[in-house]
């Protein structure tokens, strides 16, 4: 940066110094808004995700980061004080440090949008998207973790009253670091549950859960808890070692496919074939149906009725759950009006004497 111009004028020191830090902070603003422009002219002409993404995650940060670095290159130029001089260049090291900090944690949100935007789950057949997903989603939450360690260590090693603790934290960086540090803790058994579920996944980010008692989605994985969005929009927060302890349901585990049923509590009197044929004139017009099971079946008696079941199936759970609705309603409407006596009924028989 040539400010020797100023350097040597006839100026004030003061006024020097203010002069040379408003200029570097103009030239990191003027570098700033000319990369912002470049990227949205870019992103008219050639309108690409990837564009898009780096300008809503790293307008913010940049805006900070660039001038500070100018003014970190113009303090050589100041007139100071040796005291004024480290205090101002510790700040403005500290400050580009969290900022540059920042930065790294903002590009981890640009690879993650990326990736998502590339697994779009928002498709029938969604099990790779949604295991890659899972993944990316712990990754990035202990790659986040680790930044802000190291940062926060950073800090304090540049005083000298800290430095034994910010030795201290990046000591605890390492893997071995973290293992002793957590032993005798709750929190590694979170961990490394966390991995587990990551890695083996036995729940991925949008799985379809019977988890105690209540249907849901998975709707985030954090490292310490699992959020599961119940169908009534209630939310089930349950602790990430529940789900490597304890038994529960998982309807996508595999694929997102699904058998839906249908049971008919009906008289000893009911034809059983014309039940058949319209539950196929039933799925046959249905959009849910996916072709693959059909099935009616008479699977138990009981001292008043029979259980006749009737199974079909469905692309995923949501869909299983309507086309049952709607053939449990078309059935019982077709049978009061062919076959009314098949319905329940107690059965009395009075003798004279």
């Amino acid at each position: 940066m040539q400010l020797d111009f100023l350097v040597n004028s006839t100026l004030p020191p003061f006024v020097k110094n203010l002069i040379i830090a408003a200029i570097a902070i103009v030239l990191g603003i003027l570098i700033k808004i000319t990369l912002h422009y470049t990227f949205k002219f870019l992103f008219k002409w050639w309108p690409n995700f990837l564009i898009q993404t780096i300008i809503k995650h790293l307008a913010g940060p940049i805006t900070f980061f660039i001038p500070l670095l100018f003014l970190n290159a113009s303090l050589e130029y100041m007139q100071l004080s040796k005291t004024v001089y480290l205090g101002l260049n510790k700040a403005v090291e500290i400050a580009l440090t969290v900022n540059f900090a920042i930065v790294l944690i903002r590009i981890l949100n640009i690879a993650e949008d990326y990736f998502y935007h590339h697994y779009d789950t928002n498709k029938d057949d969604n099990l790779r998207e949604r295991k890659i997903r899972t993944q990316l989603q712990f990754i990035r939450k202990i790659l986040v973790s680790l930044i802000a360690l190291v940062t926060v260590a950073i800090v304090l090693l540049s005083f000298e009253s800290m430095r034994k603790i910010g030795t201290g934290l990046l000591t605890g960086v390492g893997i071995g670091g973290i293992i002793i540090g957590f032993a005798a803790q709750k929190s590694l058994g979170n961990l490394l549950a966390g991995f587990q579920i990551a890695f083996t996944q036995p729940i991925r980010i949008d799985d379809v859960l019977i988890v105690e008692g209540e249907w849901g989605r998975v709707e985030e994985i954090t490292l310490t808890y699992v959020v599961v969005n119940i169908w009534d929009q209630r939310r089930l927060i349950l602790p990430i070692t529940y789900f490597i302890e304890k038994p529960f349901q998982n309807w996508t585990r595999v694929s997102a496919e699904l058998l839906g049923t249908v049971f008919l509590y009906l008289d000893y009197d009911t034809p059983i074939q014309p039940l058949r044929e319209k539950l196929t004139e039933l799925l046959s017009n249905h959009p849910l149906w996916d072709k693959r099971v059909n099935v009616v079946q008479v699977t138990d008696s009981k001292p008043n009725t029979i259980e006749v079941r009737f199974l079909m199936s469905a692309r995923n759970s949501s869909q299983a759950f309507d086309l049952r609705c709607d053939v449990r309603e078309n059935l019982l409407a077709f049978i009061r009006e062919s076959f009314p006596d098949s319905l329940p009924k107690n059965r009395v028989l009075l003798q004279k004497e």
